[in-house]
């Protein structure tokens, strides 16, 4: 609970959502439905996929297979929340629970974070130095990279959830987003924020390094590649085109919505762009870092086939 002024105190806040309620906003709903449903299923195959089959028992597939995980607890933590309180009418939050899924929500997020640099690491490895990559990407060392992704990201998520809720909160209890994500729940706290501020600022800065280190990866990969002057060469650089692209949706979205000076952005514009990156980006991952993989689309054929549904009929 939060003080609000000298004598009384708040025990919750009031989200006010992405949508009203109108036909089309119901329609948008129903698409954000869709697109978590089949979040669920394309990262959930991934998983089943990855850990039946010995042929996808490598570090790529095996930080696939965490990225999936997060991409599902990520798009959970906000959509079936968002969809209960659309329908409902409602939007109250308990003071606990926001500051539960400011921790869950930046826990994810920056594990999402060290994990796909980590995974361009890998990749970098295995295509400039094929020969010493079991070596360097030993079980113990991919083992240490998920651990710290997630040792890190929940270091951050505590430090700004605790900072964060320690404020006075006064005025408005209306919290003009459809989550509670920290840049928002600051507007209403009625003490000086600049420390958290700086804060958020710094941790933002990690993610630049954290980008830079992807993008180093990928500019290695991408001068090997073109020596390469084959058809697997070109598959490779395609891949790892769509990679980056991901990787910049997310980064992109994610430092627009905590880099990016309040004072610039209006409130329907942040909940769009965080939107973007706590829907759509889960949606995508499945899509252009496993499915359109041979290996994993070839383990799917398999058990397509095996299952007694698929068999004709004799």
């Amino acid at each position: 609970m939060a003080w609000m002024g000298n004598q009384t105190f708040i025990s919750h806040f009031v989200l006010l959502g992405l949508f009203t309620h109108t036909p089309l906003h119901l329609f948008l709903l129903s698409i954000i439905m869709l697109m978590f449903l089949v979040t669920l299923s394309g990262n959930g195959l991934m998983i089943l996929l990855i850990n039946m089959d010995s042929r996808l028992h490598n570090p790529m597939y095996f930080f696939l297979s965490w990225l999936s995980l997060m991409d599902l607890m990520f798009i959970s933590t906000i959509v079936p929340r968002m969809a209960v309180e659309f329908l409902l009418g409602q939007g109250s939050i308990s003071f606990t629970g926001c500051g539960l899924q400011i921790v869950f929500f930046l826990t994810l997020l920056g594990d999402e974070c060290f994990l796909l640099a980590f995974m361009a690491y890998d990749r970098y490895v295995a295509i400039s130095n094929p020969l010493k990559y079991s070596v360097v990407m030993s079980c113990s060392v991919y083992w240490l990279m998920v651990g710290g992704s997630w040792h890190f990201g929940l270091i951050d998520g505590l430090i700004q959830a605790v900072f964060t809720l320690r404020f006075p909160y006064c005025g408005s209890q209306e919290i003009d987003h459809f989550f509670c994500v920290v840049p928002a729940v600051l507007k209403l706290a009625c003490a000086d924020t600049s420390v958290n501020e700086t804060m958020i600022y710094v941790c933002c800065v990690l993610m630049l390094l954290l980008l830079s280190v992807i993008s180093a990866s990928y500019l290695q990969i991408l001068v090997v590649v073109l020596r390469m002057r084959s058809a697997k060469g070109r598959q490779t650089f395609a891949t790892c085109s769509s990679h980056m692209a991901v990787v910049s949706f997310f980064y992109g979205a994610a430092m627009i919505t905590y880099m990016w000076p309040q004072t610039y952005q209006s409130s329907k514009q942040n909940k769009m762009v965080s939107a973007f990156y706590t829907m759509i980006t889960p949606v995508l991952n499945p899509l252009i870092y496993s499915l359109r993989n041979k290996k994993v689309a070839g383990v799917l054929r398999k058990l397509l086939g095996s299952c007694p549904c698929g068999s004709g009929q004799g």
